[in-house]
């Protein structure tokens, strides 16, 4: 059942259905018992009734006139007249006098109540044996004419029923058409909303149930905007650094193309190189930044060995192409952690390129890691600069380039370290080396 209004309503009339038919049954078996209770009582005292006028034994027979004292006689309604019948018999088994709706046969020959079966009649009967008088009185009642009074009794109940019921069935679905009012006013509100409204929806006078909801959506709009101007704000970035780079390489392509000089063109084809460098890593890393923000959880966590991540991270090779010396910590090989490979990957290649970047002529870059309980310190020293102590809490903002900044950076390297390290669970701490040159970064991974 997909509407909501339909499903409440279902449950409202199935627990209102269910209440009526347990209340009909509880009227039932409680008016049951009630009126046999007042019923027995009466035949007791009609029978008491009936000894007490009842003269001694003569050997006469007479008539007894039997009338109902609940119902009065008379008065009773058609079909419950003579419901009460009456015999007066000796001790010695004689008949002395009967009501006219007596059977022929004797109603009961124990004293109290009885119940017996004449003519396929059931009756309920109460005898008094009078010992002084040398008379038994028998006072009978048909229990079929009590069934026919407890029906009616209910259908008297339940007449009202019938016409209430269709009455609460309307009131009900009334009742939930205004109580989603508000909810559908939500509704048409959101609906109504253009694709960049994004502002929060006012509860108004909503139930005190709805506006959980209505706070959840603002909540959720809110984080839209969050996204979308962050959105723009790399959007507009990006192509703030992609603009000086590319004029870069149109001028020097120009200067390549207007001299005759031999080594102008040389130095504009490396400065064009340069430049195609340069954006080349803006976009590998604009797409690395991207790639993350997209990704929903962390990925998938295996067992990664810290040295193989950095066996294809590292290349010995080519940074002693540009005057750096890379060491790795032998100890450092044998430890491994719970993370993301391709994420951790991402985050170790921007730590070592950073530290590359900023690295002097005939500087090193040194790896070492530790175990420590149930975590793995890894951490990444170099040479270099370092950051000033009022840029450290920046340094990790995109596209922040500082007072240090390296010709080929783009700002970026930091800040997908950052996310790369969320997505494993891991954090990382930066801070100046106490030697006085270069910076620590430290990487605090699951083990």
């Amino acid at each position: 059942m997909r509407s909501l209004r339909l499903r409440l309503f279902a449950i409202l009339a199935l627990a209102t259905g269910a209440l009526w038919v347990s209340a009909v049954v509880w009227i039932d078996l409680g008016t049951r018992r009630e009126l046999e209770h007042v019923l027995d009582t009466r035949l007791q005292e009609a029978a008491r009734m009936v000894d007490s006028l009842v003269a001694p034994a003569d050997g006469a027979r007479t008539a007894v006139a039997a009338a109902d004292p609940l119902l009065g006689g008379a008065s009773a309604r058609e079909g419950y007249t003579h419901q009460l019948s009456c015999q007066i018999w000796s001790l010695d088994g004689r008949l002395m006098a009967s009501s006219d709706s007596a059977p022929a046969e004797a109603l009961g020959r124990e004293g109290g109540f009885s119940e017996r079966t004449i003519d396929s009649e059931r009756w309920r009967v109460f005898t008094v044996e009078d010992a002084a008088k040398g008379v038994r009185v028998v006072v009978g009642d048909r229990l079929g004419l009590r069934e026919r009074l407890v029906r009616d009794l209910i259908k008297g109940l339940l007449a009202p029923a019938a016409l209430i019921v269709p009455l609460l069935a309307a009131l009900i679905w009334a009742s939930l058409g205004s109580g989603l009012r508000p909810l559908r006013a939500m509704a048409r509100e959101v609906e109504e909303r253009g694709a960049g409204d994004m502002r929060p929806i006012d509860p108004g006078h909503a139930p005190r149930e709805i506006r959980p909801l209505a706070a959840a959506l603002n909540a959720l709009l809110r984080r839209l905007e969050a996204a979308r101007e962050h959105e723009r704000a790399v959007t507009a970035m990006a192509a703030h650094e992609l603009r000086t780079p590319l004029a870069g390489l149109k001028i020097q392509a120009q200067v390549a193309l207007g001299t005759s000089d031999a080594a102008a063109r040389e130095r504009a084809l490396r400065q064009i190189l340069a430049g195609v460098d340069r954006a080349t890593r803006l976009i590998r890393q604009l797409l690395a930044a991207s790639r993350l923000d997209a990704m929903v959880d962390g990925g998938r966590r295996d067992l990664v060995g810290l040295g193989d991540v950095l066996g294809d991270v590292v290349d010995p090779a080519a940074d002693a192409a540009q005057g750096v010396q890379t060491r790795v910590d032998p100890g450092l090989l044998a430890l491994s952690c719970h993370a993301d490979r391709d994420s951790l990957a991402l985050a170790l290649r921007n730590l070592h390129e950073n530290a590359v970047q900023h690295m002097p002529a005939g500087g090193a870059v040194r790896w070492s890691g530790r175990r420590d309980g149930c975590r793995v310190l890894l951490a990444v020293e170099d040479e270099g600069p370092g950051i000033p102590d009022d840029e450290l809490g920046r340094v990790r903002d995109r596209f922040f380039r500082g007072r240090h900044r390296s010709p080929t950076g783009t700002g970026l390297g930091l800040a997908i370290v950052d996310l790369a390290l969320g997505r494993c669970g891991g954090r990382l701490s930066l801070a100046n080396r106490p030697e006085g040159t270069g910076l620590r970064a430290e990487v605090d991974l699951p083990a």
